[in-house]
């Protein structure tokens, strides 16, 4: 009963953010007609209808798809970038630190520069492009870093600031030649989710169930590459194709996310360490929980990019940066004085 606590507590702190997030907006709605509505979806389910027809248009067809669509985005960042901590055996390695969503943002900018979607099938070359972005990026990193056979923290975030930095400077250059698109492309750079409806959690969902299976999976490989690549090996694992594994799924769940919600910092570094910090290293464990932590985390700085600045919305890359600048400083400093792994 101990070990399903956090699941428990973190499920329904996700389903609160779930039912906050669908009630607010410029016309708000009560969170218990929030859950009549939807409620009253299911099949074989008679609900007593109090609500206009107004809030079921508003909640089905606008507000529902853009909170499943940020809650997928922040679990797969969060699960990401707890693969790529244990991968990496680094406490600040995630997607936006080392540069892997810079990446999957240029291949994402690149395919909307030429032909941005306009029905489903349009949708379904983002995250392809995105996905390449990623996985070029993080090859370049991980060669620049290494030395030897080990990967410095220090080589691992300057090649990270500098193959983002690069890949960022080309976003840009692609962004001021795309005339139309660029403010359309400014916006998802940014982070928000800024496309609506169900086509682009119909395109990505696909993919994000299967990345966000294959790293639930990838605990036990994590768990033994703590124990270093030679104490692996001898433990039987084949630590390549571990490694692999590992990479290509946290790219692939990297790249989907960044595709349909922009370059959103410092998920995947907060939420993972914050789970690691409570609940402890076991990777079978961290990866389900950051996975939960990372959809509330994402869902409520959503709601607060809503009400910062109302009626307006703020993107909410700006949000997690503002939070996650100085929480990756307390980290740097504390990693001064203790030994992380």
């Amino acid at each position: 009963m101990i070990h399903k606590q956090p699941f428990i507590w973190l499920g329904a702190i996700l389903f609160l953010a779930l039912v906050f997030s669908v009630a607010l907006g410029a016309v708000y709605i009560q969170p218990a007609t929030v859950i009549g509505i939807l409620v009253d979806q299911l099949p074989r389910v008679e609900f007593p209808k109090d609500w206009p027809d107004s809030f079921a248009a508003i909640i089905l067809k606008v507000r529902l798809p853009h909170t499943i669509l940020i809650a997928i985005t922040g679990a797969a960042l969060a699960g990401s970038g707890a693969a790529y901590q244990g991968l990496f055996r680094n406490p600040l390695a995630d997607p936006y630190i080392i540069g892997v969503a810079s990446g999957a943002g240029l291949g994402a900018v690149t395919v909307m520069t030429f032909n941005w979607p306009r029905d489903l099938l349009g949708y379904y070359w983002i995250p392809l492009g995105a996905f390449v972005g990623a996985l070029i990026t993080i090859a370049a990193v991980y060669s620049l870093a290494r030395i030897g056979r080990i990967v410095p923290l220090t080589t691992l975030i300057l090649s990270g600031v500098a193959i983002g930095t690069f890949t960022s400077a080309l976003t840009s250059f692609l962004m001021l030649n795309s005339n139309d698109r660029i403010y359309r492309a400014l916006s998802f750079l940014l982070g928000g989710a800024s496309m609506s409806g169900w086509q682009p959690v119909m395109a990505s969902l696909p993919y994000m169930v299967v990345g966000v299976v294959m790293l639930v999976f990838s605990g036990h490989y994590l768990n033994v590459l703590q124990f270093g690549e030679e104490q692996a090996k001898q433990l039987g694992l084949s630590v390549e194709r571990a490694k692999f594994f590992v990479i290509v799924t946290a790219s692939l769940t990297t790249a989907v996310a960044v595709s349909f919600s922009g370059v959103i910092g410092f998920i995947g570094l907060i939420v993972p360490h914050l789970a690691r910090m409570i609940w402890g290293a076991d990777y079978r464990r961290l990866i389900p929980l950051s996975i939960l932590g990372g959809s509330s985390a994402l869902l409520l700085a959503d709601v607060l990019a809503r009400i910062i600045i109302a009626p307006q919305t703020l993107p909410v890359g700006i949000v997690t940066a503002l939070a996650g600048a100085p929480f990756f400083l307390w980290i740097l400093r504390r990693a001064k004085s203790e030994v992380f792994w």
